[in-house]
């Protein structure tokens, strides 16, 4: 008896080892499958994915309901502008005015400055310059503001309904601060701009004061 127990329990103690090793053999074979599906890089050593998919380095709003359309707005010579205008440019738009102390020119210098970082992509960025002082920024007065800091760059303007619908849909906001004598008042408004892609479709919210070298960055993603 003693015997034939021995050897039932010899049986049983190789069929449960035959058993787990079938099973560690099986969940080899499964994990080799799964990470060689999950790891297997394309053609050229990156995954498709990664490639679509651009970094910025600014807040990404694509597909935001806002800033979608830049109507109701006419350039220093009269004529009516949109963003199809700058249609295989990547467009940058800034609300301000010509009388801002800091805010305006430091933004307008820094986007400047990115146009000289694009080097031969230059002419594929376009600065627009939209006034929420439209009574005092004149034709005559917009057009050597914008161009003293960049020959390329646009401004626009409209009268008080049309400029205040505009900044409406960006979400823009400003408002009036009487100053200490009259014709001296100032705005506070946004500091912040938005880039639109080659297609004309709105991709960045860019933050006041994050200077240029990042913008260029993120310019040079969307003309890729």
């Amino acid at each position: 008896m003693i015997t034939v127990r021995s050897r039932l329990q010899a049986v049983g103690n190789s069929r449960l080892v035959a058993s787990w090793v079938w099973m560690g053999l099986c969940a080899f074979v499964w994990n080799l499958s799964g990470c060689s599906k999950s790891v297997a890089p394309e053609a050229g050593g990156t995954s498709k994915a990664a490639s679509a998919t651009p970094v910025f380095r600014h807040v990404d709003i694509t597909g935001a309901p806002y800033a979608q359309a830049l109507t109701g707005l006419a350039d220093p010579q009269g004529q009516a502008r949109s963003l199809a205008d700058w249609r295989g440019k990547a467009v940058l738009v800034f609300f301000g005015y010509t009388r801002c102390p800091d805010v305006c020119p430091t933004t307008l210098q820094d986007a400047a400055e990115v146009a000289r970082l694009l080097g031969p992509q230059a002419d594929r960025f376009q600065v627009v310059f939209v006034t929420l002082d439209p009574v005092r920024d004149t034709p005559n007065v917009l057009d050597p503001y914008v161009k003293s800091f960049n020959p390329s760059f646009v401004a626009l303007r409209g009268d008080d309904a049309s400029t205040r619908q505009v900044a409406q849909h960006f979400k823009v906001f400003f408002e009036r601060v009487e100053g200490k004598s009259p014709g001296n008042e100032t705005f506070d408004h946004t500091a912040a701009s938005f880039v639109f892609d080659p297609e004309g479709r709105v991709r960045l919210y860019v933050r006041g004061g994050q200077g240029p070298e990042a913008l260029a960055h993120d310019v040079r993603q969307l003309l890729l």
